[in-house]
C-alpha cells in the first residue's frame, strides 16, 4: 500500500504545486492528507469534476507546470467536455495528471450504480484518446508511475489519467480537518423529523450517498413499504432535476427533494431551472452538514453561502433555514402556503450511524415500485 505523504512529496518535488478535486472514497486516505496537510493555496476543492479540470488548465498557463486533478471514475462525465474541448492536444494542449478512484471495477464487488461505469472506465479512455495506467500497489511500482505519467503529460501536452483500484492507499491517522457540530442533529434525526411533516401521499427523491440509506432505514424501522420514495444511488447532483421531472407531471401531489449540499453545489443551474418553471408542488429540502460525508468528511464551500437567498434569487417562492427541528411543522405549512418551489435548509452534524445498512432492493425494484406509486 501507499502513503498518501510520500506520493504528495514526491510529486511537489516533479514540479507538481496544486492539489484539486472532488473527494472519492477509494481516494479518502489522499484527500484527508491534502486537506489537513496542504495550504489552501495548494489545494482546491471543486463544485465539479469539470471545474477541477479548468482550474488545472488555469494554473498551468500560469505555472507550466502540470496539476494533479483527483475524482471517482462516476465524475468522468463531469470532465469529459474540459478535456476533450479544452485540454486536449489537439485544442489548447494542457498537461495534466488525473488520478481517478475505479469504483466498480471488473472482478470487484461494488455498488450497482458502479458497475457499469467501472467495466467501461478503460474503453472511455481509449475512446477520448487519453493517455493511462494502472497505480501499482507497492510504493516503488507507484511512484514511478506518477513520474511516467509527468513526463508523458509534458512531452505530449495531454491529460494523463492514473486509476486508482481499492485498498492502493494506507490509511491516513491525522486530522480530516473537520469541524464537528455535535449541538446539532444528526441528518437520519432531521430526515425522521421532516417525514412527520411531509404529506402522506408525497413523493420523496432522495439525493445519491447516506441520506438515502437512512431514509430507507426509517421506512423499514416504520413499517412503510417506501414505495413513494425515489433513492438516487448514483447521479450525483441530479436529484433535484428529477423531482422537477416528477413534480411537473404529477402536479396534484407534493414531491419533495431530499438534497445534500455537495450534492446541490455540483449543479446549482438545477435550481435557476426550477425557479424558472415555478411548479407549484415542488418542496425543496436541503440537508447541510458542510463536508462529502461518504468520502471521508472533507469540506465543501457551502460555508459561504446564503442557500436561502441563492434559493430565493433563483425565483423559489419561500425559502428559510430551519433553527430546530421543532420548526419544521411551521416551516412545512409555510411552504404550502407560498406554494413552490420552496426550499428549507436543514444544519445537521456530520456523520452516520457506523451500523447504517444500505437498501435491500435494487435500482429497478426501486423504480418499478415508485412508478408503481
Amino acid at each position: 500500500m501507499i502513503n498518501p505523504r510520500n506520493v504528495v512529496e514526491h510529486l511537489r518535488g516533479l514540479g507538481t504545486s496544486l492539489f484539486v478535486g472532488v473527494p472519492d472514497s477509494l481516494l479518502k486516505p489522499f484527500g484527508q492528507y491534502v486537506m489537513a496537510e496542504l495550504p489552501r493555496s495548494s489545494h482546491i476543492i471543486t463544485s465539479n469534476e469539470g471545474a477541477s479540470v479548468a482550474v488545472a488548465l488555469g494554473h498551468y498557463m500560469r505555472t507550466k507546470n502540470p496539476a494533479l486533478v483527483y475524482l471517482q471514475n462516476s465524475g468522468i462525465g463531469n470532465t469529459v467536455n474540459p478535456l476533450l474541448s479544452l485540454a486536449d492536444r489537439a485544442v489548447y494542449g494542457i498537461p495534466m495528471i488525473l488520478m481517478v478512484g475505479w469504483r466498480g471495477q471488473p472482478g470487484v464487488k461494488d455498488e450497482p450504480q458502479h458497475v457499469t461505469q467501472g467495466r467501461v472506465m478503460t474503453a472511455m479512455l481509449d475512446a477520448m484518446e487519453l493517455p493511462y495506467a494502472v497505480v501499482p500497489h507497492d510504493e516503488a511500482g507507484a511512484l514511478a508511475a506518477f513520474t511516467t505519467a509527468h513526463e508523458t503529460a509534458i512531452a505530449e501536452q495531454s491529460p494523463y489519467v492514473l486509476l486508482v483500484e481499492k485498498d492502493t492507499f494506507e490509511l491516513y491517522s491525522g486530522t480530516k480537518g473537520n469541524d464537528a457540530t455535535p449541538d446539532l442533529p444528526s441528518r437520519e434525526e432531521a430526515v425522521a423529523a421532516l417525514l412527520d411533516v411531509v404529506a402522506d401521499d408525497a413523493l420523496i427523491v432522495s439525493t445519491t450517498g447516506m441520506l438515502s440509506r437512512e431514509l430507507f432505514e426509517l421506512r423499514e424501522k416504520s413499517g412503510a413499504d417506501g414505495a413513494s420514495d425515489f433513492l438516487t444511488v448514483g447521479g450525483m447532483g441530479h436529484a433535484s432535476a428529477i423531482a422537477l421531472g416528477v413534480a411537473a407531471a404529477e402536479p396534484d401531489r407534493e414531491v419533495w427533494c431530499f438534497d445534500g449540499d455537495g450534492a446541490m453545489l455540483m449543479h446549482t443551474g438545477t435550481m435557476a431551472t426550477i425557479g424558472d418553471h415555478g411548479t407549484p408542488n415542488l418542496r425543496h429540502a436541503l440537508f447541510n452538514n458542510g463536508v462529502h460525508d461518504s468520502v471521508g468528511g472533507q469540506p465543501t464551500s457551502i460555508n459561504v453561502v446564503d442557500i436561502p437567498a441563492v434559493a430565493l434569487a433563483m425565483n423559489y417562492r419561500s425559502a428559510q433555514t430551519a433553527s430546530s427541528l421543532a420548526d419544521l411543522p411551521a416551516i412545512a405549512s409555510t411552504m404550502s402556503a407560498a406554494g413552490g418551489p420552496s426550499l428549507v435548509e436543514l444544519l445537521v452534524r456530520p456523520g452516520s450511524r457506523p451500523d447504517l445498512g444500505r437498501p435491500t432492493r435494487t435500482p429497478r425494484e426501486s423504480r418499478d415500485r415508485f412508478m408503481g406509486a
